[in-house]
């Protein structure tokens, strides 16, 4: 496939080169999307439009629209829709974490100021929530139920788990909020909006949260153990800013005497760099890995099983390659 299909392994050149022109036609209604009569509004809203990106979302739904009728009038309209979405989320996660930098350029909030960053946010689910309107009901629903999901899971990471609750269930739930439901919804819209049989649409729902699930938990390992900037971040970044991922969390739940100076490390300050180099140090050689990466093959095998219930066409292939490439990303 082609590399705007995040390089994945050649599974079918036609179905490379649709989706790939329907990601063209998709990027060109994504900046026509953003535009408005306000100069500032528009600079804003194509700050990071502009910035690029896999769209990795709207490539689920372009993908998920191939169980039905992948020219539908209403498949790059939603592609168009979940990356707006996932756009607004990211000016919203920057002024929340006060982020300086966002897909290598200085973050909105850092170029204008907070204000505007979340106000341009606001702007592109507004935009997104335009484009539902012509696209039904049950559309505009799906959106409604992902948005709530998306900031019912924020909220649970910034209260933290409740009192005897389990740090790491908590975690997945937010996981699966943050990231897996824009996800989910993406094979959701894809294939209703295609078309597809009502059980097609189910499946691809499920199998598509639990990828994006997936991803993320991909993500945290690799923070950890990558010696490169593969996450799009530089290694050991999570860890330096304290936010425990689901390899500390293992950690975190073992009260093993030999875990002792690590527990220790990810309870203190790490910004100072030699903490921070013992701690990762520790944790790369730690079997917490071995734990997260099982809890990860768990997560792709479930969807796997899932998304081979499908028809086979090509589409199919090209879900399970991606389930491969979220594996291989961290071996």
């Amino acid at each position: 496939m082609s590399s705007a299909l995040l390089g994945l392994p050649a599974v079918d050149d036609t179905l490379a080169d649709d989706v790939q022109e329907r990601l063209v036609v998709v990027e060109e209604a994504l900046r026509d999307a953003v535009k408005s009569d306000h100069p500032l509004i528009t600079n804003a809203s194509r700050h990071l439009t502009d910035a690029g990106g896999k769209r990795f979302r709207p490539m689920l739904v372009l993908l998920a629209a191939q169980f039905g009728d992948p020219s539908a009038s209403g498949v790059v309209p939603a592609a168009v829709v979940v990356e707006l979405t996932h756009l607004a989320t990211l000016y919203h996660d920057d002024v929340m974490d006060e982020a300086v930098m966002r897909r290598g350029q200085v973050s909105a909030n850092s170029r204008w100021n907070n204000t505007i960053a979340i106000l341009t946010g606001d702007y592109l689910f507004a935009r997104a929530s335009d484009l539902l309107a012509d696209l039904g009901p049950e559309a505009v629903r799906i959106q409604a139920r992902t948005f709530a999901r998306l900031v019912q899971g924020q909220i649970q990471e910034t209260a933290g788990p409740a009192d005897g609750a389990d740090p790491l269930e908590h975690y997945i739930e937010v996981v699966a909020g943050k990231t897996g439901s824009l996800i989910a919804a993406s094979g959701r819209l894809g294939s209703l909006l295609a078309g597809a049989a009502p059980e097609v649409v189910e499946t691809l729902t499920s199998a598509c949260e639990k990828i994006g699930v997936a991803f993320q938990l991909s993500d945290d390992i690799l923070d950890i153990a990558s010696e490169s900037e593969e996450s799009g971040k530089t290694p050991g970044t999570d860890l330096r800013e304290g936010v425990h991922t689901l390899p500390v969390l293992h950690v975190l739940r073992s009260a093993a005497a030999e875990d002792a100076r690590l527990r220790e490390l990810l309870a203190s300050d790490l910004t100072d760099d030699a903490r921070h180099a013992e701690a990762l140090a520790l944790l790369r050689a730690h079997p917490a890995m071995d734990r997260a990466r099982a809890g990860l093959r768990r997560w792709v095998d479930e969807a796997r099983a899932e998304l081979l219930t499908l028809p086979d066409v090509p589409a199919r292939a090209a879900f399970l390659a991606l389930c491969d490439f979220v594996l291989t990303r961290t071996s």
